[in-house]
């Protein structure tokens, strides 16, 4: 696989990985209705994620 076909790929990655540490600390700075919604975000990113989970689990 040459580079320009994975550019792409690694930019999605990478905005991606921004996204969900920008939720993250939103999440750890909320509470409430607005962590609801914001682990509810997380959850719904997590499922399209390979891998570890994105938000721990109580």
């Amino acid at each position: 696989m040459s580079a320009p076909s994975r550019r792409p790929e690694i930019r999605r990655r990478r905005t991606r990985a921004e996204k969900v540490q920008k939720l993250r600390k939103r999440l750890a700075a909320s509470s409430g209705a607005d962590k609801d919604r914001l682990t509810a975000k997380l959850n719904r990113y997590q499922q399209v994620s390979p891998g570890n989970p994105l938000v721990k689990s109580a």
